[in-house]
């Protein structure tokens, strides 16, 4: 049955992956954000200057502030860039657009999207090849969802094709570590994440993940009965290849800034804690939400005559990048961020140490610790959220209870990201792609589990009446964000409004989404499937 499903996952892999990749071509003409700037100028700054002057370039606004890899990775995208229009990578050439650059850059994206498909590829064999007793049926093949789940990935598409970045690229390189982790293929795995860390510095929030799996699995090669680890049982001989290939890849990145004595200049670059706690647009986790009460309470204070006008301040809801104190509650340092990141992480760490369950265990652990960062990260993007859905859509066909926060988390995540997309002639394309992604995977998902006496499809199937209701409520937020709000004329009075309620409604979601998978994934350490798990 094996080879069966293989040869089921090259019937429909490559007509899919094409499908996808033409789809992304018709986005070429589409609206880009200012991202597309940046990355013009890092071409420009890369093909224009030698490496000693790469990270203090600032002509423009949007300096090198990747890591080196990705420094290079612009570098030979220059190389061809040159042949459609050389002046694309004049470093005066401010927002710069021609029709040339505009097609180079959107088809650079695409091109590096085929290392995300064929990590999507690998994994996806590997899945088929662990599941022996998969279903005839394509439909109900757990390789099949994951196919579908990653190629067709509302995130990346919105994100990178129409938004514009290179996350798919990145994503890939992260897929494939995941990949060779699940091969029991540890330096492979540990190699390609350290090569993810020096492309951007992002993928840091997950790597405490990667500390406690590699070394209680691989590095420690015995457990006692009741799982604590065998002290004794430590290879230093793997522990120093493990060690050995992580500082090779930081060295070739980061070695020739050491030689030049540019680090503090590197990390300035890498670290820019001045631009506030909040994206100009605020992401959909716990500082949302702190945030809106801060603001509410200064309201009613104000209302109230508690407060003086004079105390007040619209800073945070300005649209701004940029630092901004409370008013009420305590303003919030990076450490403080920092902190409640670490300590939230702590207990899936705990139990990754303790009770390690093999690769969803480690998976499950990543993605909490996507999720921390997400929740209580300084300066978080709207985009990161990325980094969860990810390998929560690898996790959606191990188990009932994952599908169910992977449906709920990817509607209300991918929902959140609307804003990003804000011009009038893009938006059928991104409701009508998240409708699409929603309902594909509420099928696909349903073929999987599909027990008939235990659950009742469809519904908004996996959810629970209040988590139904909560996602139907996505459609009354849209219609007033994008039509009544400005037929009330409230548009120039109240700019901001649309774009903070879309945030604190959908921060409500993820925060749930957050402690639901939490304590699943505490609840089932030690019994990864229980009996509504089994499939049929």
């Amino acid at each position: 049955m094996a080879a069966s499903t293989q040869t089921h996952l090259h019937l429909y892999f490559w007509p899919l992956a094409a499908a996808i990749t033409l789809f992304k071509l018709l986005l070429i003409p589409a609206y880009h954000s200012t991202d597309f700037e940046v990355h013009r100028n890092w071409l420009a700054i890369t093909n224009s200057l030698p490496i000693s002057k790469w990270y203090y370039e600032s002509t423009s606004e949007w300096t090198l502030d990747y890591p080196p890899f990705f420094g290079w990775l612009e570098f030979l995208l220059s190389q061809v860039a040159n042949l459609f229009d050389p002046k694309m990578l004049v470093l005066t050439n401010l927002n710069y657009e021609s029709q040339m650059t505009v097609v180079f850059q959107r088809i650079s994206v695409i091109v590096t999207d085929f290392v995300f498909i064929y990590a999507t590829k690998e994994y996806c064999i590997h899945l088929s090849r662990s599941r022996p007793k998969e279903t005839a049926s394509i439909l109900a093949q757990p390789s099949f969802a994951v196919t579908l789940f990653l190629l067709c990935n509302f995130g990346l598409l919105v994100v990178d094709h129409i938004h514009f970045q290179y996350n798919g690229f990145l994503t890939g390189i992260l897929l494939l570590s995941i990949t060779r982790i699940s091969q029991n293929r540890f330096l492979e795995g540990g190699f390609w994440f350290s090569v993810l860390l020096n492309f951007k510095h992002i993928y840091l929030y997950i790597a405490p993940a990667y500390f406690i799996y590699l070394l209680r699995c691989y590095c420690f090669t015995k457990s006692k009965a009741d799982g604590r680890v065998v002290w004794t049982s430590l290879s230093f001989g793997r522990l120093s290849a493990l060690g050995l290939i992580v500082i090779s890849v930081f060295a070739l990145s980061f070695g020739p800034f050491i030689y030049m004595s540019q680090i503090p200049q590197v990390l300035s670059r890498l670290f820019p804690f001045k631009r506030g706690l909040c994206h100009a647009y605020w992401a959909p986790n716990f500082w949302a939400l702190y945030n809106v009460i801060d603001k509410g309470a200064t309201v009613v204070g104000t209302k109230m005559g508690l407060l003086s006008v004079g105390s007040t301040t619209a800073a945070m809801t300005g649209g701004l990048v940029q630092e901004f104190q409370h008013t009420l509650l305590p303003s919030v340092p990076p450490l403080v961020t920092f902190v409640l990141t670490a300590v939230s992480m702590l207990p899936s760490l705990w139990h990754q140490w303790r009770h390690p369950s093999g690769i969803n265990g480690f998976l499950r652990c990543l993605t909490i610790c996507a999720f921390c960062s997400f929740m209580f990260g300084w300066h978080v993007h709207e985009k990161a959220i990325i980094l969860i859905t990810i390998p929560l859509s690898l996790l959606a066909v191990e188990g009932y209870r994952d599908a169910q926060v992977f449906l709920f988390l990817s509607t209300i995540g991918h929902y959140s990201l609307f804003p990003l997309i804000f011009k009038p002639a893009e938006a059928p394309i991104k409701v009508c792609l998240l409708l699409i992604s929603t309902f594909s995977s509420l099928i696909v998902l349903s073929g999987i589990y599909k027990d008939p006496k235990t659950y009742r499809l469809p519904h908004i199937a996996f959810l629970s009446p209040l988590e139904s209701i909560y996602i139907l409520g996505l459609l009354p937020l849209y219609f007033y964000c994008n039509l009544v709000h400005y037929l009330l004329g409230l548009g120039e009075k109240l700019a901001f409004f649309p774009l903070m309620l879309t945030s604190v409604y959908c921060a409500a979601g993820v925060s749930w989404a957050w402690l639901k998978f939490y304590y699943n994934s505490l609840k089932r350490e030690g019994k990864i499937h229980s009996q509504k798990d089994k499939r049929i």
